[in-house]
């Protein structure tokens, strides 16, 4: 399988994945789907992700990941998957607040984007118990544990 990450970093974070963690993390998620892909994943603060929550969901404030499928008309040949766009602060805040390490916490967010760049979804109680499983499985397979447990 061939995934071409283009990591864009807008964020003061410090503690940030390296492009070979959603390398790893984006591979997993798409195993059984597509051998060529390309995904932009951009890392911002809380001021770019509120305002593309707005704009594009309608949706006040920050968000952890924000996923961009890109639909390529019908004459342009383009492995481009989508864009994910993941809020560094609410990872490490949500991370804190849930007891789970960062490093599990940014491998849910990169996995659930993945997916709903596939077109999963979780409207709907069926959706998101299919998404749901399907997170699960693709972060139990690299070592990470169930990010829906409560870890208090």
């Amino acid at each position: 399988m061939g995934i071409e990450i283009e990591l864009q970093v807008n964020s003061h974070s410090r503690a940030l994945p390296h492009e070979s963690d959603f390398r790893r993390w984006i591979s997993s998620s798409l195993e059984g789907y597509n051998t060529q892909v390309e995904v932009v994943v951009r890392i911002v603060d809380e001021e770019e992700s509120a305002d593309l929550n707005q704009t594009y969901r309608g949706k006040p404030g920050p968000t952890n990941v924000l996923s961009f499928p890109f639909e390529a008309p019908a004459q342009v040949d383009t492995d481009l998957l989508g864009d994910l766009v993941i809020c560094a602060p609410v990872i490490e805040r949500e991370a804190l607040e849930q007891g789970k390490t960062l490093e599990s916490h940014w491998a849910h967010m990169a996995v659930h984007g993945t997916l709903h760049l596939l077109g999963f979804d979780h409207l709907s109680d069926a959706q998101a118990a299919e998404m749901e499983l399907l997170e699960k499985d693709v972060l139990t397979r690299m070592g990470y544990g169930n990010p829906y447990e409560d870890n208090d």
